[in-house]
């Protein structure tokens, strides 16, 4: 029965709504401003540098407690399985009506903190580098992402860990669709900073 519980759990960490938290703090709804998604990016670009690397910190910690909790109980699918309900959890929130609410880059960087740190590491400096460089959030997310899954692929990871980063980057891919489109339109939001 704990097993179980443990899984909504996880669910419902990755639901916590840290951007529209902070955005009510602020007195905004975040989720009628900017892009509309209740994610990190959003908030950096609403609410400031402060509240958006706070809300990083919080959607990343999300995705390690979800799939640490889940890890320990179940091993390592289990805890796989932990971090995309997480994922799940933050992207299509249960709080607002499961209306798709962000990408789930934060969070799934917290749970490949767990699950693979060392490339975690490397992935976020990879983010950051680019992020800083072009200002774009949605390039440094993607490249990041491909550096997660390159090298997880590459490495001794177990199965588990290696199939969940590669669907957890196609999944980045995917939800950036919109992005790319700007990108080559070079209508893309940059960061201000």
């Amino acid at each position: 029965m704990l097993k179980y519980l443990a899984l909504l759990c996880a669910y419902f960490l990755g639901a916590i709504p840290f951007a529209y938290l902070a955005g009510r703090i602020r007195h905004v709804d975040i989720r009628s401003q900017g892009s509309g998604n209740i994610g990190s990016t959003n908030a950096f670009r609403l609410l400031g540098a402060k509240y958006g690397l706070a809300v990083f910190a919080g959607d990343a910690l999300k995705g390690v407690l979800a799939t640490a909790l889940c890890l320990n109980l179940w091993g390592p699918w289990g805890g796989v399985g932990g971090g995309i309900l997480a994922i799940i959890g933050h992207s299509w929130n249960p709080f607002f009506k499961f209306k798709p609410t962000g990408k789930g880059v934060a969070t799934g960087f917290g749970v490949i903190t767990v699950l693979v740190p060392g490339i975690s590491l490397i992935a976020i400096g990879v983010f950051i580098l680019v992020t800083l460089i072009t200002r774009y959030v949605s390039l440094g997310s993607t490249l990041g992402a491909a550096t997660a899954v390159l090298l997880t692929l590459f490495s001794p990871a177990p199965l588990a860990y290696k199939a969940f980063v590669f669907v957890a980057g196609m999944l980045v891919f995917v939800r950036h669709r919109a992005n790319y489109q700007r990108l080559l339109k070079g209508t893309e939001s940059k960061l201000k900073y």
